[in-house]
């Protein structure tokens, strides 16, 4: 069995490449044309999966078809083998991605004569294993869904019930909402995918372990399962929660939590803190004999960064790599300002000695002297050679140095560059190689969309796009990730509290890669939706061209530079 986290077909016979990306509950299928360009009646990719110890293939289902004889759209999602996908890259998330052992993927060019007959060609395989955690027992990646604006959540949920039954309306009633959908567990589970799943079960370990010590830094705190998991702890628990704002109100989840927490754990270890501006960590430490973990990452312990945001969870395991979270909890509880922590060893670089994963952490607020934010700007505009991924929230209400670094890349014609971040005010930037950034606004996320497509919740007000991530070079030997709480900002870097990894490792990479590109394909399908929406046009497949002056659909990844090093670089 391979342990491989990219895997290539080895059909010689077939006339395309397929490349397999091991994503966490997630698979990026990459293919392109082995010589030259598709012939004309190349009408796209049927892609079929097997699960481990499966024995049978199962199509992914596409929602767009081919336009029926009276030009007709039809409303349901079909079987690729008869709805081929029009595109040389696609994210999967099989329905079992946890399972033990290897998925494989069949992959087949699909063509179409003149009477709109299809035909198959020759089918590439490959197989890779997805499990459940990133390096397991020592480092895993989970993410939370994010798509409650979506498709597949209308398909799957709404009709059910609507979203006010699943969500509470404000976050002051996170703590007291009880959700009456009729599929509330099933949907909760799908809309937190692996990142609730991961946090939920650190907490459950760390009540089991009656021995361990947990510590707990939140900026918000109004998730019921995660505050009455934190109360069954007791006086093992020291936890510090955010006031500045809203969060310090009487009425807030956070003042909430701190009452009932100081109840379970004593007033002695319960801290309200806001530092030079925010407290904005989002951690989870425990150190016990029978569990050493850490939760870090970008997701709050909240409905909506569990069940509406794009977030990321990080788990880290091991005496080691506690040890400097523990540390820099202390350094918090004792230090309020960013004068006092930055001078600690904390808002230094430490590496968590994870074996074989190259890993450290920093913690602000940083002092002139160990600030991070001017580093991490030259690492992106003077040391990456290949590709720049990011998901960075207000990036584009934040000016200054990193905002100025990943302009100067995207001017870079050598450099390939995608890269999402939520605006201030409702909707999506997203960044594209061809240096232009395009504007996905509210409309896009719910409404009146084209035929067959029908309307999105917007799942409520604020940001759906809370990553804070940046990829630089996941196709080599130094690809690295940024990730944390940390928002790239001065205020991240010099006032807030914050944490900030920087992962050098090319599975982790990959992993991030495939998340920033998933999110860049649903949001940039929303510019394709304004976009049709505006001509007063419908979502269909391309059939093959039959009339002068037409072009296949390929025509503009054979012709437009970005979409030409697109489909080269995943494949």
């Amino acid at each position: 069995m391979s342990s491989s986290f990219q895997v290539s077909g080895k059909n010689q016979t077939a006339l395309f490449t397929l490349k397999l990306h091991r994503g966490d509950g997630m698979a990026l299928v990459a293919m392109n044309w082995k010589l030259g360009k598709p012939p004309r009646d190349f009408v796209g990719f049927a892609i079929e999966y097997k699960e481990p110890g499966g024995h049978k293939f199962y199509p992914l289902k596409n929602r767009l078809a081919f336009a029926g004889t009276e030009g007709d759209v039809n409303p349901n999602r079909l079987s690729t083998r008869l709805s081929p996908i029009q595109k040389f890259r696609w994210v999967h998330f099989p329905r079992n991605a946890e399972l033990t052992g290897e998925f494989v993927y069949k992959v087949t060019p699909v063509f179409m004569n003149s009477s709109d007959e299809l035909s198959y060609g020759d089918s590439q395989e490959a197989a890779i294993e997805l499990r459940r955690e990133t390096y397991p027992r020592r480092f895993n990646v989970a993410f939370t869904r994010g798509f409650v604006s979506s498709q597949a959540f209308v398909d799957r949920y709404e009709a059910r019930g609507p979203i006010s039954q699943l969500l509470p309306g404000k976050a002051d009633e996170g703590l007291t909402f009880v959700p009456t959908h009729p599929a509330a567990k099933e949907a909760l589970a799908w809309m937190g995918f692996e990142a609730r799943d991961a946090i939920l079960e650190v907490l459950d370990r760390a009540v089991a372990d009656k021995k361990a010590q947990i510590r707990v830094v939140a900026y918000d705190l109004s998730e019921p399962d995660v505050v009455s998991r934190l109360e069954r702890l007791g006086p093992r628990l020291k936890i510090i929660i955010d006031n500045e704002g809203a969060h310090g109100k009487t009425h807030s989840g956070e003042t909430q939590a701190e009452k009932r927490l100081s109840a379970s754990a004593g007033l002695s270890n319960v801290k309200r803190q806001h530092m030079g501006k925010l407290q904005h960590n989002k951690t989870i430490t425990v150190d016990g004999p029978k569990i050493k973990a850490v939760v870090c990452g970008s997701t709050n312990f909240t409905w909506r960064g569990f069940f509406v945001q794009a977030n990321n969870a990080v788990i880290l395991k091991g005496k080691r790599a506690i040890k400097p979270f523990l540390a820099a909890f202390d350094n918090y509880w004792n230090y309020g300002s960013p004068a006092g922590f930055g001078a600690t060893d904390s808002a230094q670089w430490t590496p968590l000695g994870l074996s074989g994963i190259d890993t450290k952490v920093a913690f602000s607020p940083h002092s002139g002297g160990n600030a991070l934010l001017q580093s991490i700007g030259e690492d992106i505009s003077g040391q990456i050679t290949s590709c720049l991924f990011y998901s960075l929230a207000f990036l584009y209400q934040t000016p200054g140095v990193i905002q100025d670094a990943i302009k100067k890349v995207s001017k870079d014609k050598s450099i390939f560059v995608y890269g999402i971040s939520d605006r201030k005010v409702g909707g999506i930037d997203l960044q594209k190689p061809d240096t232009n950034v395009s504007p996905v606004f509210p409309a896009a996320l719910s409404g009146n969309v084209p035929e067959p497509f029908k309307s999105e919740p917007k799942g409520g007000g604020g940001n759906r796009m809370h990553h804070k991530f940046l990829v630089l070079d996941f196709d080599k030997p130094t690809a690295r990730v940024y990730l944390g709480s940390y928002n790239f900002s001065v205020p991240a870097d010099r006032q807030n509290g914050e944490n900030l990894l920087l992962v050098r490792d090319r599975r982790v990479a990959v992993s991030y890669m495939i998340e920033a590109l998933r999110l860049f394909d649903h949001y940039h399908f929303r510019v394709s939706q304004q976009e049709a929406k505006k001509a007063k046009s419908k979502l269909q497949l391309a059939k093959p061209p039959r009339n002068t002056g037409e072009k296949p659909w390929w025509d503009e990844d054979y012709r437009v530079v970005r979409k030409i090093r697109d489909r080269e670089l995943f494949a």
